[in-house]
């Protein structure tokens, strides 16, 4: 990584400037938050658009950009929102006026959710990219950038920004990807030591690509969870918004084989996440079907199509000879229900009704008996599991939108809503034992070592003990989080919509390592434990293949 940065005492004009109204500091009567969610106050911040916005200083750094990259004309130039818009905007109009037009873009934080959903505004070229930003501490957002960039054929030959937080070493990532860091200032510019390289909130991306796959068009106006990847030994399994079932071969991400479902609404095929069982594969789709496909063909074995739709996952009870899934309908005073089918031919057990849709997932358990399924009326419904006889519900004051959890050792259930409440329920009765407020859940609780782990829309995912119900810790993301947690290979798995998968440290919350993706991550990981890759899928009906890099 070569740094063509400012020469020490060039542009000493910006840099007091800079000094004088964008460095701004709490002894002298500030109030700078740090963290939205805790309140806790910082000493200080560079509010950079406070100075790059008036028109002097945005046409200063205008000139400042084209002395420096003058000689690598032509190019093109592009930023994230907001900060990069004025600041590609006057270098754009700075080309102009020095006869040398470059184009100029920028990349939204978050995809676009109408009209044509766009990431990226702007038309690109095919030359190669300069990407602009005015402070880059940690790095993650120019990193995310990049790979979007990249992903799409594009060559990223530098990174222009005007002040640095960290040594070079924190920024292994432009190294990776062969961009050069530019730079006019760095901390110590303003008489701040520069921030470490090591410390726990600036890890590596350890994980490299095996492959990647992407099903068309896909709904990016649906930000829920999706439908998560299963696997046996061979294959990866998921439904696409499409419509399709799809296989994918584990080592390759090539296709061996697809499904087409039936008339559903459009962009609304497969939410539903499969379930596997000696070689058949379970799931719903919006066509009102439930399906039963041959694991290694793909061949029908049987569907059952008594719903209008089916937004839930299904879950199996082998030892029954039974497959639950919820189900949705168009009727005024029926919109929703359960039902038990026959895992071997599909045949309805029992079915039982509820007056909301019932878009929540069962969940069956074997030590109760009994299936637990939640409903968009906010009521959780408990059924004998062998008959459908109901023994108890429970209502809370949200939709339910995914499966509740199990606790074996107090026998409990777990639920998590929308109105952002998280209910721990005995099992037997329905009786409630604890309730703690984390903010709106779309998410399935997580039971594991005697500690719940919760994500929540508030972007946080919560520890909690079972025994004694107190926070073990909170860590927060950088975007909303529908996906549920996961453990796998001794770590707490979790995506979000700022599009990384984070690493973290069950028993402290701490952060190890993550993986930027270029769309937002919604669901669960799956993870092969013998080859020792995770499986990761995202908003854009992608599947990524990810292992550890050497390092």
């Amino acid at each position: 990584m070569i740094n063509r940065a400012a020469k020490p005492g060039s542009y000493e004009d910006l840099r007091e400037a800079i000094e004088k109204t964008a460095f701004v500091q709490a002894k002298n009567g500030a109030v700078i938050i740090a963290s939205e969610s805790t309140g806790i106050r910082a000493a200080w911040v560079f509010d950079l658009r406070a100075l790059m916005l008036q028109p002097h200083w945005l046409n200063r750094y205008a000139e400042i950009f084209w002395e420096l990259f003058a000689d690598r004309y032509p190019f093109q130039v592009g930023g994230v929102e907001t900060a990069g818009i004025p600041l590609v905007a006057a270098i754009v109009m700075k080309g102009v006026e020095r006869g040398t037009p470059v184009n100029g873009f920028y990349i939204r934080k978050s995809r676009k959710r109408q009209d044509l959903m766009k990431q990226i505004e702007g038309t690109l070229t095919d030359e190669p990219v300069i990407f602009v930003d005015d402070l880059m501490n940690t790095g993650g957002s120019v990193n995310k950038q990049i790979k979007i960039l990249v992903s799409g054929g594009k060559k990223v030959t530098d990174a222009f920004v005007t002040l640095t937080f960290r040594p070079d070493e924190a920024y292994a990532f432009l190294k990776e990807n062969d961009v050069r860091l530019n730079r006019l200032f760095t901390l110590q510019d303003f008489g701040i030591p520069l921030l470490s390289p090591t410390s726990a909130d600036v890890p590596q991306d350890s994980f490299e690509t095996v492959w990647r796959y992407g099903a068309p068009d896909p709904s990016f106006h649906l930000v829920v969870q999706k439908s998560v990847p299963v696997l046996d030994d061979k294959r990866v399994f998921f439904g696409s918004d499409d419509g399709k079932f799809r296989a994918l071969d584990q080592k390759t991400g090539e296709i061996v084989w697809e499904f087409s479902t039936g008339r559903h609404p459009v962009g609304k095929g497969i939410l539903s996440s499969p379930a596997l069982h000696k070689g058949v594969v379970f799931f719903g789709a919006y066509d009102g079907n439930m399906y039963a496909l041959d694991a290694a063909t793909g061949k029908k074995i049987w569907s059952n199509g008594d719903a209008d739709w089916i937004g839930s996952s299904p879950d199996l009870a082998p030892d029954l000879g039974l497959v639950f899934v919820g189900l949705e309908f168009g009727l005024w005073k029926r919109r929703g229900g359960i039902a038990a089918l026959d895992m071997k031919t599909g045949t309805q057990k029992w079915i039982a009704y509820h007056p909301s849709l019932t878009h929540g997932s069962p969940l069956y358990i074997k030590e109760e008996s009994a299936v637990v399924v939640g409903s968009n009326n906010g009521v959780v419904y408990a059924y004998d599991a062998s008959n459908g006889q109901l023994r108890w519900t429970f209502a809370s004051e949200g939709e339910i939108k995914t499966r509740p959890a199990y606790d074996a050792k107090r026998r409990t259930v777990i639920i998590n809503s929308l109105e952002g409440t998280m209910f721990v329920l005995s099992a037997e009765n329905g009786t409630p034992l604890f309730a703690r407020n984390v903010g709106p859940m779309y998410s399935t609780p997580l039971v594991h070592n005697d500690t719940i782990y919760i994500s929540s829309l508030d972007k946080h995912v919560y520890a909690i003990d079972c025994a004694t119900w107190k926070d073990l810790w909170s860590f927060e993301t950088n975007g909303r989080i529908f996906a549920s947690p996961a453990v796998f290979d001794a770590s707490l798995w979790i995506g979000s919509n700022d599009g990384k998968l984070y690493e973290l440290d069950p028993k402290t919350g701490r952060l190890r390592h993550f993986f930027q993706a270029t769309e937002r991550i919604l669901n669960k990981i799956a993870y092969d434990e013998h080859d020792k890759r995770f499986f990761v899928s995202t908003v854009a009906n992608e599947i990524y293949c990810l292992k550890r890099k050497d390092i």
